[in-house]
């Protein structure tokens, strides 16, 4: 049966990480999961849900995400003061934004080099570094 593989996907990962799959969690991990690495807003994820038949608060999509992402299944990507999109994809890469549309798409961490990083404050530590290459769209000369 091809519907019960993503389902079991789902499952193991919430499972894998200490969740209990409730059925709200369970739905929105294979929404998150099935297919394709991707970058989700929570306003998008919950719009999804809605569409699959999914009743869910916006709230309860929002803590979802944050506890995923504690949990090292997603990666926050803040491409601005109060706008964040949650990525799938949890490697060592970087980020292009396209300030017009808002599409995230992502870079190979070997991509881009970071040749000089000062000291971390004492008593901390650099834990990553992030670069979102922030793109417009080219405006066509008219003449």
């Amino acid at each position: 049966m091809t519907g019960t593989r993503p389902f079991k996907r789902a499952l193991d990962r919430l499972q894998t990480a200490g969740f209990r799959p409730t059925r709200q969690r369970l739905g929105l991990a294979r929404l998150l999961f099935e297919g394709e690495h991707r970058h989700v807003t929570a306003e998008q994820l919950h719009t999804e849900a809605m569409g699959a038949d999914l009743r869910v608060s916006l709230a309860t999509v929002y803590n979802t995400l944050n506890q995923f992402t504690a949990a090292g299944l997603l990666r926050e990507v803040v491409v601005e003061a109060g706008k964040s999109y949650f990525d799938t994809n949890t490697s060592d890469h970087h980020h292009f934004f396209l300030e017009g549309t808002g599409r995230l798409e992502d870079i190979p961490g070997d991509d881009v080099v970071v040749q000089h990083l000062p000291p971390a404050p004492p008593g901390t530590r650099i834990a990553r570094v992030d670069v979102i290459v922030r793109l417009s769209a080219e405006q066509s000369e008219e003449r």
